[in-house]
C-alpha cells in the first residue's frame, strides 16, 4: 500500500470513529430534554397540553437569552459571573425608566451594553482574569439595580408584555421563540466567516492573530453581544412577571453556565453550540417543574439540577473515551 493510500485509510478510519462520537455528543442535550419531558408527562400528563407547555416553558425564554449571553463569553475562553445581576439591573431599568421615560431607559440600556463591551477590552488589554472583573461587576450591577428599584415594583412596558405574552397557533410561543433564538445565533456564529473568526479567537488565538485579525476586537464584540442578550433576557423576564425586583435575576449566572455546558459547550477552545445551549436552558427550566411535581423541597432543587448536569457531563466523558 502506498503512503498516500495508507494516509487515506487512516483518515477514513478516524472519520468512521469520530463521526458517531460527534453524533452522540450532539444528541446528548436533546436526549436530556426528552428524558425530562418524559418525566413531566409521567408525573402530570395534563401538563403536556398547549397551555401546560406554554406555562412551563415561558420562563425558559429569559433563561435561554441569558445562556446565550454567557455562551458568547465562554466562546472566547472567558467566564461571566455578573450576568445574573446584570439581568436584575436591566429588569429594574425596564420596569421603571424604560416604562416611564422610554428615551432615558433606552440610553441607559445602550450604555450598559457599552460597559459590557468595555469589559472585554479591559480584560484583553490589561490581561486581567475575566472571573475577577466580572465578579467585581456583579456587585456593581447589583448596587445599581437597588438604586434604581429599592423595593419590588415597577411595571413592564406594554410592548414588552405584549411580545412575551404573544400566542402562536398550534405551537406554544416559548418553543417558537427558543427555535428562533437558537437558529439565528447558530447561523451568525457557526455559519458565517466572521463567526468562524470569533470562535477561532477562543480555539486558536495565535492563528487568528497571525492572520491579521484583532483579538481585541473579537473580545469587544463577544462581550458586547453578551450585553445585548443580557438586555433581552432582562426585558423578557419583566415581560412575563410584569414587574421587577433588584434580585429577580440572581440565579441566572449559574443557570446560564450550566445551560451552556449542558448544551455541549466547553470552557476552553471556542467549542460551543447555540442550539444545544438553548436546549440546555429549556432542560434546566423543565427540570425545576419536574422537581416541583415530585414535591422535592426547593432547598434540594439546585442540587438535583446539578446532578442532572453531572450525569450529562459523565455521559459526554464516556463518549469521548470510547471514541479514542
Amino acid at each position: 500500500m502506498t503512503p498516500a493510500g495508507s494516509a487515506s485509510a487512516i483518515r477514513a478510519e478516524v472519520t468512521g470513529i469520530s463521526a458517531p462520537r460527534r453524533f452522540l455528543r450532539a444528541i446528548l442535550p436533546a436526549l436530556s430534554l426528552a428524558l425530562v419531558l418524559a418525566g413531566v408527562a409521567w408525573m402530570n400528563p395534563r401538563a403536556m397540553s398547549y397551555f401546560g407547555i406554554n406555562l412551563m416553558l415561558n420562563l425558559g425564554i429569559p433563561v435561554a437569552l441569558a445562556t446565550m449571553a454567557q455562551m458568547f463569553v465562554i466562546t472566547v475562553n472567558e467566564l461571566d459571573l455578573s450576568i445574573g445581576t446584570f439581568v436584575s439591573f436591566v429588569a429594574s431599568v425596564g420596569a421603571t425608566w424604560l416604562h416611564d421615560t422610554p428615551w432615558l431607559g433606552t440610553l441607559v440600556l445602550l450604555g450598559a451594553v457599552g460597559v459590557y463591551a468595555l469589559l472585554g477590552a479591559i480584560i484583553y488589554l490589561r490581561n486581567v482574569p475575566s472571573i475577577v472583573v466580572t465578579l467585581g461587576m456583579l456587585f456593581v450591577w447589583q448596587g445599581l439595580a437597588i438604586l434604581v428599584l429599592p423595593r419590588p415594583g415597577g411595571k413592564a412596558p406594554a410592548w414588552v408584555h405584549d411580545i412575551m405574552n404573544f400566542r402562536t397557533p398550534y405551537v406554544p410561543f416559548p418553543i417558537v421563540a427558543a427555535i428562533l433564538i437558537g437558529v439565528l445565533v447558530h447561523l451568525g456564529l457557526m455559519r458565517t466567516s466572521y463567526g468562524a473568526i470569533l470562535r477561532g479567537s477562543g480555539g486558536n488565538p495565535l492563528a487568528i492573530g497571525r492572520a491579521g485579525w484583532s483579538l481585541l476586537k473579537t473580545k469587544v464584540v463577544m462581550f458586547g453581544l453578551a450585553g445585548v442578550f443580557g438586555v433581552f433576557a432582562g426585558l423578557a423576564l419583566i415581560g412575563l412577571t410584569t414587574s421587577a425586583d433588584a434580585n429577580i435575576g440572581k440565579g441566572y449566572t449559574l443557570l446560564s453556565i450550566a445551560g451552556v455546558i449542558l448544551g455541549g459547550g466547553e470552557f476552553v477552545g471556542g467549542r460551543v453550540s447555540p442550539i444545544g445551549a438553548v436546549i440546555g436552558a429549556l432542560t434546566l427550566t423543565l427540570a425545576g417543574t419536574l422537581l416541583n411535581f415530585m414535591r422535592i423541597s426547593p432547598d434540594w432543587q439546585v442540587g438535583a439540577e446539578g446532578a442532572i448536569l453531572i450525569v450529562v457531563l459523565a455521559a459526554r466523558a464516556v463518549i469521548n473515551r470510547t471514541g479514542r
